[in-house]
């Protein structure tokens, strides 16, 4: 799946939940149970509320603090304006959350890429980097939900269109600023920008990580045929004059093309293949897992292998779309200690398959439905058994949905 984001009005964390779980909303519920197991209190409203302007209707993602009223009589302190709280102790508080592995990961990713961007900005180490605004629950929660859907959808690429400058100045901790923020600048370099004329931040700093962090590509240079599949749209809290302050997302599925089993994308994947034998396990696992999250790689394989000297040495393949090798490399060499690889185009040959979504009680599944020579079988999308509890549980919800997918499959008229 390529997943597609039109920054009509700009992006920001809570519209970038509020986007993806509109096109996706069977993801909402273990979203927000992420948010929780993050250390959100529970005093803290998290929720979703559908939202529509002048010309677009979706929804929006609302984090409220709530402020408890004073007694009586007694004048109320005002509420310190800003949280700070370092990037060393936010890391250390996230790592030891409830929150699963690879969704730590993506948050500990994202919030990298502020503290890095900050650190530059204002001269300190990025562990010593005080977020201020960032600090707050509610930055936290749109983070957390954020990584959380990114890990859910596992998509093979991101991408994003032209992106709106805005103009004008913010009130930050750290003064007035020039829109972009520094650290939105900082993040964004080598990102294409356009000036539509409104006032205005229009990308946050938050916003600009989830991007960085997702390596989201403007151009691909990719014509190939796409199915869409889901759209998606979440709104932020400004209103600007005859434009729609909203983030689009546009979930694509490659395109089934001809008989012959080729789906649309040239019938070749590239292989890359090479061995680690000097990385310690817990950081080749994690170094693979960021190369199995790079736009472009559908699958990263490892295998034990003996090498030379008859050291145990890890054999890893990783298989990407041709056009995304270059960046592959790039991510291998920077995720692992490999020192050279080998890498290559081979043919290969795909069922057509189609994904859809069935609906088992309150749970909505993405089934993926492969034709066959003789028949056509169906496969539950892992990923959406996650939020279930007990095995039993989610191998009946998931013969359910696979049964649900292929009685909607035969139900279609034929062409």
């Amino acid at each position: 799946m390529r997943i597609h984001l039109d920054a009509v009005g700009g992006i920001a964390g809570d519209m970038f939940i509020a986007a993806v779980t509109d096109a996706f909303p069977h993801l909402r519920e273990g979203m927000l149970a992420a948010v929780r197991a993050a250390g959100v209190p529970d005093r803290i409203d998290c929720r979703f509320e559908p939202h529509r302007d002048h010309a677009l209707t979706g929804s929006r993602f609302i984090v409220n603090i709530p402020v408890d009223p004073a007694p009586h009589g007694i004048r109320r302190q005002p509420r310190p304006e800003h949280t700070h709280r370092n990037f060393a102790d936010l890391r250390g508080h996230l790592l030891g959350s409830g929150l699963s592995s690879s969704v730590k990961t993506h948050v500990v990713g994202i919030f990298t890429v502020l503290a890095t961007a900050e650190g530059k900005v204002h001269g300190v180490s990025p562990d010593d980097v005080s977020f201020h605004e960032l600090g707050e629950w509610d930055s936290i929660a749109d983070i957390v939900g954020a990584a959380f859907l990114i890990d859910a959808l596992g998509a093979d690429g991101w991408t994003v269109g032209t992106l709106p400058l805005g103009a004008g100045f913010v009130q930050t901790a750290h003064g007035r600023l020039p829109v972009p923020v520094p650290a939105t600048a900082e993040i964004l370099q080598g990102y294409a920008f356009a000036d539509d004329g409104l006032l205005g931040e229009r990308i946050t700093p938050t916003g600009a990580a989830i991007l960085r962090h997702l390596g989201a590509r403007q151009s691909t240079g990719d014509r190939r045929p796409r199915v869409l599949r889901q759209i998606g749209y979440g709104f932020g809290t400004r209103v600007f004059p005859n434009l729609s302050n909203v983030l689009r997302v546009c979930a694509f599925e490659p395109a089934e093309l001809g008989d012959d089993g080729d789906d649309g994308e040239g019938g070749e994947v590239a292989v890359l293949a090479f061995e680690v034998d000097d990385q310690t396990p817990e950081d080749l696992a994690i170094g693979l897992d960021r190369i199995r999250a790079f736009p472009g790689v559908l699958d990263v394989l490892q295998t034990p292998a003996f090498g030379k000297k008859g050291r145990l040495t890890a054999h890893i393949q990783v298989l990407a779309e041709p056009g995304a090798t270059e960046g592959v490399i790039d991510a291998c060499f920077l995720e692992t200690t490999t020192i050279g690889l080998r890498h290559g185009l081979v043919r290969r040959r795909r069922l057509p398959r189609d994904l859809r979504v069935v609906q088992v009680g309150n749970h909505a599944i993405r089934v993926k439905v492969a034709r066959r020579p003789d028949a056509r079988t169906a496969k539950a999308e892992a990923d959406d058994m996650q939020p279930l509890a007990g095995s039993d549980t989610r191998s009946r919800l998931r013969r359910a949905a696979e049964d649900a997918g292929l009685a909607n499959q035969d139900e279609e008229p034929s062409a």
